[in-house]
């Protein structure tokens, strides 16, 4: 096995709609009192985030993973949201000869401080078609190394994706619920990534029971270390080359940065949410995606490279970026000056940022022993997840430019919202298959067409089946079901509807 950080290629080969009425409006008083200025309602969890924000509230829709996400994004807020002129309380017409208030518009940051957070909860097919590059990166790399040296930072897009996505969906929760249900949250995870894991280590243990394949050797503590999402952290305890003992699926090394991930991240940020405002909430995580560039930083030497590629701690940047995009978003209303000026500055760097990546790939090797250079391993990572963080909010905030149209082209937005997580777990044991069967010649087509086959036979047979059947059995799942029709009752827009916020869920990398 060679000695590079990266997956071991050398085997491979939403406010309510109005203000309460303040002062008592139906007091018997010979004159009107005056108003007082109304508090807004506590958020219901309809789309818009303020009494002003009348649009569709669809938002531009995100993936995975909108980021997630593609798919139509759910309808958030009415127009009627805020009262119209033809509401008689509303125009302070007055009802049987009582003075009425007039309904106040809400007060500017509903939606729990988050006013965009709601308009903006549906897919993006745009980043699902930048899965799509992303996880066709990876398995080029991982099956023919030398034409894109670069290509293992398609996990690095991924993981920028996930924790936007992610991030996006909890602070949506919020700010229609005013909490975030851990266990459905939890639920939902294992549903979307592991019934499709233990699918395919099904077939590699019969693999490595019924036959002899070189490639299979190991297989059974590459298959436990695989199904507890730990592959990351043995092969950061390894400075030599990695070991045979992760080697058929050591790609999965990344599911277990994700999954670490996301057992700190959820419960941290809900906590932020709920005991701090908003700003600081974006503060925070800007703080802590910072922290762990000066973690490597601390940790840098050749023989620690490892460490720093599959270490949880020190790839958290990357997610945390993607994170910290959907919470500056989720703040600012739609009419703000700044998310204008997030939206066009998104539009000017988004081709900059794709050209460089290209580079990257095409041209520096970030795995392998000649790879490792203090540079990369320390601020490299974080310089990946912002390219990428501004790709996604070019796709986030600019649906009709020319990048979102070519990255929401049908068949890239399809195959990113619903094969890339099987492609990626598919690919690098039937590389390792298909060499051991002797396909050398067209040994990428072969592969690449035999993961296809696996990844959609995967997803209409195995995962599609169970979370339609599944996904609303689990733990906490009457509770939010009741949350959601209470939401959608109170906006009126149906914008909690279990079906869109089913089509919202990230696919793993990832």
């Amino acid at each position: 096995m060679d000695a590079t950080p990266g997956t071991d290629t050398a085997a491979v080969g939403r406010t309510r709609g109005s203000a309460e009425e303040a002062n008592g409006g139906g007091r018997r008083d010979a004159r009107p009192r005056p108003c007082a200025p109304a508090r807004a309602a506590p958020d219901s969890g309809s789309g818009s985030g303020s009494a002003t924000d009348s649009g569709s509230g669809s938002g531009s829709g995100s993936t995975p993973d909108s980021a997630s996400a593609s798919g139509p994004a759910p309808g958030s807020g009415s127009a009627s949201e805020a009262g119209d002129g033809s509401d008689a309380s509303a125009s302070g017409e007055s009802h049987g000869g009582l003075p009425v208030q007039p309904k106040l518009a809400a007060a500017a940051g509903g939606g729990r401080g988050f006013p965009s957070a709601i308009r903006r909860s549906g897919r993006v097919p745009g980043v699902d078609g930048m899965r799509t590059l992303a996880v066709g990166l990876v398995m080029v790399y991982h099956l023919e190394p030398g034409l894109l040296p670069g290509g293992s930072i398609g996990v690095d897009i991924f993981f920028t994706i996930s924790g936007f996505v992610i991030t996006r969906l909890l602070v949506a929760e919020y700010a229609r619920t005013g909490n975030v249900a851990m266990a459905p949250f939890y639920w939902r995870r294992w549903l979307r990534l592991v019934p499709a894991l233990l699918t395919v280590c099904a077939l590699c243990a019969v693999l490595a029971g019924v036959t002899e394949l070189a490639g299979f050797d190991g297989a059974w503590t590459s298959l436990l270390l695989s199904v507890t999402f730990l592959v990351n952290l043995v092969r950061a305890t390894e400075p030599g080359p990695y070991s045979n003992g992760t080697a058929l699926l050591a790609q999965n090394w990344s599911l277990g940065v994700e999954e670490q991930f996301y057992l700190l991240w959820p419960p941290l940020v809900r906590a932020l949410l709920r005991k701090v405002r908003p700003r600081t909430v974006l503060i925070w995580t800007g703080v802590l995606c910072l922290l762990p560039v000066a973690w490597r930083w601390l940790l840098w030497n050749p023989t620690e490279a490892h460490r720093i590629y599959n270490g949880t701690d020190t790839r958290a940047d990357q997610l945390l970026a993607g994170a910290l995009l959907a919470i500056a978003v989720a703040r600012l209303r739609h009419d703000d000056p700044r998310l204008a000026a997030l939206r066009r500055w998104a539009g000017r760097l988004a081709w900059p940022a794709m050209i460089l990546l290209g580079l990257i790939v095409w041209q520096i090797p970030v795995t392998g022993a000649t790879a490792w250079t203090e540079s990369w391993y320390t601020v490299g990572f974080l310089a990946t997840a912002l390219f990428s963080a501004t790709i996604i909010a070019a796709l986030e905030l600019r649906p009709r430019s020319a990048l979102s149209w070519v990255l929401s082209l049908a068949p890239l937005a399809w195959i990113g919202r619903n094969l890339s997580y099987g492609l990626y777990l598919w690919h690098y044991p039937l590389g390792r298959l298909m060499a051991d069967l002797g396909v050398t010649r067209f040994h990428l087509v072969a592969t690449l067409a035999a993961s296809f086959a696996a990844a959609t036979a995967s997803y209409y047979l195995v995962e599609r089946p169970l979370n339609r059947r599944w996904r609303h059995r689990g733990p906490g799942a009457s509770r939010e079901r009741g949350a959601a029709e209470a939401a959608g009752a109170g906006s009126g827009s149906g914008s909690g509807s279990g079906r869109d916020r089913e089509r919202q869920q990230p696919v793993g990398v990832s």
